[in-house]
């Protein structure tokens, strides 16, 4: 058999199926080593990430923990006892206090149920404690636990109740303390509470006695003037006395009538019995003036509260800003503007001292302007009297004007007043059914006023 030979045209055919043979394995080679640079590229990505989120994990564990710390220190430097629950009133958390009230640590208590470490005759009081519940819903209660050495002393305990992020209910907190340490505060308190309480009277006390001693200057002011009057009168009724009685005896010794009409001349008898009517007179107007002021104290007087009587505003107004512009001893020029037949009922006494103490406040805001005026009004206003007591000084703040009627509240120095005569001054009118009120005038001043129901 003949031997096979290439002809040119095969030998070209296998040349050309090599070098494509050649190319595709290089090119094969190439498209391999691109994936796995891409592999290795994708992995070097994954890992950069993974290591990221390791070192974030890290960061919030780390915060997880002093959190957690943080949260532990507070339960444990909680005096008040603390218990966690779950739904089913089984114990998952207790603080320090808990367990030395117990007598018993952590892990002896933790898991067990709350039924088996409380007085077992409280555990209808116990179910209210663990009932679910919204979450606002408090509860409280009183128990008593099971310890060593029998049953622990009452405790007052709140609970609060525990949910899910779904809003499921999953338990209870229960903080509390002793009875006993609570009726110590409250008895601390409670006493805390007299002692201010009294305090406060003592001060009212105080208040009413300087307004007392106003009233008093006032009044010794008063009646200084009757009183010289009737004394000089007195006097001199003395000396008439004296020549009367030594004309009567000249008289009566027989004298001679030329001798006893020198006598009367000398002793200007005529004289004496044509100033006995004056004198008299004068003497009674000045006992009937102190009698006027001696009624005024009876009915100025700190009466009781609730007794009531017709008070006829013109005299009350007269007689306060009389007296209390004398105990001032300043200028000023008072305006009285009341309209007659003004009648209230409440007790006169007590609005005196309203009408003195804001005439007196409104002297002392003068103190300092040139030309102090002050009008002093009453008027009519349906059913109603309005008192009105205004001055032309720097006006009230604008910061003060709030806190004008608050106890201890005052823009005055230090020994010149208490700051309780407008809170005095503020409770009266409310009893009497009015309100006390006070403003600034545009042009300046201030005006304190009042209504109170007309008779």
């Amino acid at each position: 058999m003949p031997k096979a030979t290439h002809s040119p045209e095969a030998s070209e055919v296998d040349s050309l199926l090599k070098l494509v043979t050649s190319r595709g394995a290089i090119e094969f080679d190439h498209e391999r080593e691109g994936a796995w640079i891409e592999v290795i590229r994708k992995m070097d990505e994954v890992y950069s990430d993974l290591l990221r989120y390791e070192v974030d994990l890290e960061h919030k564990n780390a915060e997880l923990e002093e959190a957690q710390a943080f949260v532990t220190n507070v339960i444990e430097s909680v005096s008040d006892i603390l218990i966690v629950c779950d739904a089913k009133g089984s114990v998952q958390q207790v603080n320090s206090a808990f367990q030395r009230t117990l007598g018993r640590i952590n892990d002896e208590i933790v898991g067990k149920k709350m039924a088996d470490i409380i007085d077992a005759a409280d555990n209808a009081k116990l179910m209210s404690l663990l009932k679910p519940r919204g979450t606002s819903d408090v509860v409280d209660g009183e128990l008593r636990f099971s310890t060593d050495g029998g049953s622990s002393d009452l405790f007052a305990i709140n609970s609060s109740p525990r949910h899910d992020h779904r809003g499921r209910f999953i338990g209870v907190v229960l903080t509390g303390r002793p009875i006993g340490e609570l009726r110590r505060a409250y008895e601390a308190l409670h006493k805390a509470h007299h002692e201010l309480q009294r305090a406060q009277r003592q001060l009212v006390e105080q208040e009413k006695m300087a307004s007392l001693g106003r009233l008093v200057a006032g009044v010794a002011h008063e009646l200084n003037n009757p009183i010289s009057f009737v004394y000089g009168n007195i006097h001199t009724l003395t000396r008439y006395r004296t020549a009367i009685v030594a004309y009567i005896d000249a008289i009566h010794g027989h004298t001679g009538d030329d001798d006893l009409a020198a006598l009367r001349k000398k002793l200007r008898i005529d004289d004496i019995l044509d100033d006995f009517g004056p004198l008299i007179e004068g003497t009674m107007e000045g006992a009937v003036r102190i009698s006027e002021i001696v009624k005024n104290l009876r009915r100025l007087s700190f009466s009781r509260l609730g007794e009531v009587e017709r008070v006829n505003i013109e005299r009350l107004i007269n007689t306060a800003v009389l007296w209390a512009v004398r105990t001032k001893n300043v200028r000023v020029d008072v305006q009285i503007e009341v309209d007659p037949g003004l009648w209230i009922s409440g007790n006169e006494g007590q609005l005196h001292q309203v009408i003195v103490n804001l005439v007196e406040n409104a002297i002392d805001a003068m103190r300092s302007t040139a030309s102090p005026r002050l009008v002093v009004s009453a008027a009519r206003r349906g059913n109603e009297v309005l008192v009105r007591i205004s001055d032309n000084g720097p006006g009230i703040h604008k910061d003060h004007i709030s806190h004008i009627f608050e106890p201890f509240f005052t823009t005055k120095q230090v020994g010149e007043g208490t700051g309780l005569g407008l809170w005095i001054s503020y409770g009266i009118v409310r009893e009497h059914g009015g309100e006390l009120s006070a403003v600034n005038e545009p042009n300046g001043g201030a005006t304190f006023f009042f209504l109170l129901p007309a008779v």
